[in-house]
């Protein structure tokens, strides 16, 4: 747990709020919509969000630490298995847990698993229907009478994660619904996850914007050194990890000119964030079977399934 900031504890509140759903709800989103700035990985791809990323929100007396967890499917390879792990022990981890549905799918057969999997979870629950814009409204009040026919919620927010409709709502009532307690993080800091950790983050979206469905998940991005010239700037080596020759030969593209896009497209949505130019230099290697290696499941902050 991290330490405490001074703030007085009888004057604040401060909590963890766990997102909870199927790949591609929105989770990371709303995320991005509630913090304000882009903290987590979005993609239309399923399955993106690996580890815990936290988006760190505060709301008048209030700072509400969101944990994004992975999409719950169903999983068949040891990384998959990982994510659905880390992804319910977020739940169970956290003070306060947000269910999101996405309004077009309904209670599909992932929602139901993750319904009835969330009664074993005792904290408090928050039911989010997120695309309310492409749903008819008297859908979204069956679906909601639904679901809450399943789970006792404390409350229903019905939102649009991409448009903010709705999202204001929510946010306030998450600052009244944590714990009262001093804040765990510093005011002006976003996110705990680590620079070079986001950083590799943003060149892994990229990757999947440009690759589509050529490049399978076995792929993974690790920020290899992070240095800060004097000129103000950050110079920042990443390597992507890939398992065949085949796919690095993808990744390079013809004439280097696919690794080329992805790398000026990474370098400023970097520079954004950093708040200072970014000289990035990225390599591709393959690494045989990466995804039944410990180390890197660590290094992604995922715990190593040994099934």
């Amino acid at each position: 747990m991290p330490e405490t900031v001074g703030s007085d504890a009888a004057a604040t509140r401060c909590g963890f709020v766990a997102l909870i759903g199927a790949p591609n709800v929105g989770k990371s989103t709303l995320v991005n919509a509630l913090v304000g700035s882009k903290v987590t990985i979005v993609s239309r791809k399923v399955q993106t969000t690996r580890a815990l990323i936290r988006g760190i929100v505060v709301e008048d007396n209030a700072q509400i630490v969101l944990v994004d967890t992975p999409g719950i499917f169903a999983p068949k390879r040891r990384l998959d298995r990982a994510m659905v792990s880390t992804a319910w022990s977020g739940a169970h981890d956290a003070d306060l847990v947000c269910v999101l549905l996405d309004a077009r799918a309904g209670i599909d057969e992932e929602a139901d698993a993750i319904l009835k999997k969330l009664e074993g979870v005792r904290h408090p629950k928050f039911l989010v229907i997120n695309k309310i814009d492409v749903v008819a409204r008297e859908k979204l009040l069956a679906l909601a009478q639904a679901a809450n026919g399943r789970l006792a919620f404390e409350q229903t927010f019905m939102i649009s994660a991409l448009s903010g409709d709705g999202v204001d709502d929510l946010r306030r009532a998450l600052a009244a619904a944590v714990p009262a307690g001093p804040f765990h993080y510093p005011e002006d800091q976003m996110s705990d996850a680590p620079l070079r950790h986001l950083a590799a983050e943003i060149t892994r979206e990229k990757i999947y914007r440009y690759l589509h469905q050529e490049l399978p998940y076995q792929s993974t991005v690790e920020t290899e050194s992070w240095t800060e010239r004097k000129d103000k700037s950050v110079r920042i080596e990443q390597t992507i990890y890939v398992e065949r020759d085949s796919q690095r030969k993808i990744v390079l593209g013809k004439g280097g000119t696919t690794i080329k896009a992805i790398g000026a497209d990474a370098r400023k949505e970097i520079a954004e964030i950093v708040g200072a130019p970014v000289h990035l230099f990225l390599f591709v290697k393959v690494r045989d079977n990466w995804g039944d290696d410990p180390e890197r499941y660590r290094e992604m902050g995922l715990e190593f399934p040994t099934e």
